[in-house]
């Protein structure tokens, strides 16, 4: 009997040793996010900013009358809920079109003429990746990079600057 109490006994510390040692949360540290290839540094943003400033100066001084507004566009904004959503729709969308979606694309565009008034600068954006074929195809190793989803949505309708003209950073 004095032998079984020692069993039992041995068993109920080596199970809370255990415990104790499996269970401990060895995440104490906060791990930071994966950062993306191409970030840039806010001196970097304002020198590319900079730069773009002739050409700016020299497509508004060609082609628009100075508008009442503040000048031509620089800059979209969308929140980050804006964002969110538009991906999860793009990628639903890519593979209801037969793609995967592996990027997202931003293009420069301009607003149409509407009464003589020339439009403003925008940015969207258009999902990118590649069409989905099947593993036998032949025509899969011919597929290149990431073009754009044809048929897909893209997000327009970004904030722009106050005034719209403004300069990096805001």
């Amino acid at each position: 009997m004095k032998n079984f109490g020692l069993l039992v006994l041995g068993i109920i510390l080596g199970t809370l040793a255990m415990y104790f040692y499996c269970c401990q949360d060895t995440d104490l540290a906060i791990e930071e996010p994966t950062k993306p290839s191409g970030l840039i540094s806010s001196k970097e943003a304002k020198v590319l900013d900079e730069a773009y400033n002739i050409k700016h100066r020299i497509i508004n001084d060609s082609l628009f009358k100075k508008s009442t507004d503040g000048g031509d566009n620089r800059s979209s904004w969308w929140s980050i809920e804006d964002i969110q959503n538009y991906i999860n729709h793009a990628e639903n969308q890519a593979g209801e079109l037969g793609y995967t979606m592996d990027g997202l694309r931003v293009y420069l565009g301009a607003y149409p003429q509407v009464d003589g008034q020339e439009g403003l600068t925008t940015m969207f954006i258009v999902p990118t990746g590649t069409e989905n074929k099947s593993k036998g195809s032949m025509f899969s190793m011919f597929q290149d990079g990431s073009g754009d989803i044809q048929g897909a949505d893209g997000l327009n309708v970004g904030g722009h600057g106050k005034p719209p003209s403004v300069n990096y950073p805001q």
